[in-house]
């Protein structure tokens, strides 16, 4: 199983590919960050999100995506916009018949670390670690991809998929 993990968000946008093998490891196929030039007119980021992130699907050809549900912001403009960010990269998935599960940091932090509110360095050692790398994944947008896409092959492989189609 191939998964493509999104971290919404406008100005960047991170992105992460992990394959399950048949033995149950995880690989790190490609990770990195969509990011937009914040002088553009936002709809044309948004435009460029869509086809960067079609462009990485066609690429890695992933069974699923899964995507960061949006958490509480102080800054409801910034929530608005990583929303719509998050629509177009659903937009983009169901464009390629991929099914989408959506997943809260909670979630997220839960699977990878045992404990909903891990902070933010204790998520990419344990990312490090659990996926075999060198050194912790960056940026940090990029690590977060990498997270959600590791908390789906953990829900998936132990029968708690959060689907949504």
């Amino acid at each position: 199983m191939v998964v493509l993990g999104i971290d919404p968000g406008t100005a960047s946008l991170g992105w992460g590919i992990i394959k399950r093998t048949e033995e149950v490891a995880y690989k790190v196929e490609a990770y990195g960050c969509i990011k937009t030039d914040k002088s553009n007119l936002f709809s044309r980021r948004l435009e460029e999100i869509h086809r960067e992130l079609s462009k990485i699907i066609k690429k890695y050809e992933p069974d699923i995506a899964a995507v960061e549900q949006l958490f509480f912001a102080k800054n409801v403009k910034t929530a608005i916009s990583v929303g719509e960010a998050r629509g177009v990269a659903i937009l983009a998935a169901a464009q390629a018949n991929l099914a989408v599960a959506e997943y809260t940091p909670l979630q997220v932090k839960q699977s990878l670390v045992g404990y909903g509110r891990a902070e933010k360095k204790q998520m990419q050692k344990m990312l490090k670690v659990l996926l075999g790398l060198e050194d912790i994944p960056k940026p940090d947008d990029a690590a977060d991809a990498l997270a959600i896409a590791l908390c789906h092959l953990n829900s998936e492989r132990m029968g708690k998929v959060g689907k949504r189609e």
